[in-house]
Order: C-alpha cells, then sequence, then structure tokens
C-alpha cells in the first residue's frame, strides 16, 4: 500500500520477457511467469468511496483523542474524540464510526458521525450515511435515503457579500430618486 523510494515500477522490454508459454529459467512452475505480467494498476484499491487524498485511516484503527492535520483525510476507521483538519477536506468512509467534533473545509460523510459538524465551505451527507449532530456549513448536500438528526446552520459567503449587484435601471439608490410612482405600504390605513 505504501510506496517506498526504493520501489520502482517495473518496465519491462520484449527482449527481456520470455518467449510466451516458456518459463523463465530457474522458475519451477508457471505461476512465475504470470506474476511477472501482473500490471500495477491491478493492485490499486477498488474503493469507489476513497478519493485522491493524502492520508487514509484503515478500517482496523480506533483513534482516541484528538485527530488533528493538514492533508486531506480519507477515515474509514473509529474515532473518539475530536478531528480538526481547519483547511482540508475530510471523508468518512462506509466502515467510519465518529464520536467526535468535526471541524474541516469539505467533510463527505458515507458512515456513521455522533458529533457536531463545521464544514467552513461544503459538507456533504451520503445515502448510506448517518449522522447525529448539527452542521454548520455554507452549502450542504444531503442525498436521498442520509439519516440526518439535527440542525443545520447555513453561514454567509464571505466572498457573495463582495460581489451585491448593482442596482438595475429604474431602481432607487438609498439617497437617491427615480422616476417609479411611490408605493404605499399595506400597513398604512387609508382613509
Amino acid at each position: 500500500m505504501w510506496k517506498r523510494p526504493d520501489d520502482k515500477p517495473q518496465t519491462s522490454s520484449p527482449a527481456s520477457q520470455p518467449a510466451a508459454g516458456t518459463a523463465p529459467a530457474g522458475a519451477g512452475n508457471s505461476g512465475a511467469a504470470a506474476r511477472d505480467t501482473r500490471s500495477p494498476e491491478i493492485s490499486k484499491t477498488g474503493d469507489p468511496f476513497r478519493h485522491d487524498v493524502a492520508a487514509h485511516i484503515g478500517k482496523s484503527v480506533l483513534v482516541k483523542g484528538e485527530l488533528s492535520g493538514s492533508e486531506d483525510l480519507y477515515l474509514d476507521g473509529e474515532v473518539e474524540g475530536t478531528i480538526e483538519l481547519r483547511d482540508h477536506s475530510l471523508v468518512i468512509g462506509p466502515n467510519g464510526r465518529i464520536r467526535a467534533n468535526v471541524t474541516a473545509r469539505e467533510v463527505v460523510v458515507h458512515g456513521r458521525v455522533e458529533g457536531n459538524v463545521n464544514a467552513s465551505e461544503r459538507a456533504e451527507l451520503k445515502k448510506s450515511c448517518v449522522l447525529i449532530g448539527d452542521v454548520s456549513t455554507q452549502r450542504i448536500v444531503i442525498e436521498d435515503g442520509a439519516f440526518f438528526k439535527g440542525s443545520v446552520d447555513l453561514k454567509k459567503d464571505p466572498k457573495a457579500e463582495q460581489r451585491k449587484p448593482a442596482p438595475a435601471a429604474g431602481q432607487s439608490v438609498a439617497g437617491g430618486s427615480s422616476n417609479a410612482a411611490p408605493q404605499s405600504s399595506l400597513l398604512e390605513h387609508k382613509s
């Protein structure tokens, strides 16, 4: 799973490979030839939930305490305590069992979370997700079939406030005037 610097991909030229149907010298069985021709792509994980992330915590790992880092994390194990990845993304795999408050830039939940989730940009609850706790984020996606018990606090995007559109033609700007007739309020009493 982990590559060491001294591991080099095996590349072979047609001249160095034995002819089809012949075993290399000194090999007693035909399994050795099949092992040499295996492509490196086959050894990659076939996990459809795993994204390209820097760190991976497997399903047999249990962490008790504070988990923090400065890289993206795929977590498929158990965590009890707190998880803090402020400027990075966290993917909780389908085997993930979290009893912690989570803070990250982006959080994607496939497994079970008992605790509050604070995603500064985006939270995504997949259909296999069970989340019991509050979510605070700018954007949220909840797939059909996800179980969620808690509240959602949608924060304003500070960049969106800077991009406020200019008033359209015919609208008055505070302190300005327009040619439109003044509108009366529904609360005004008419005599």
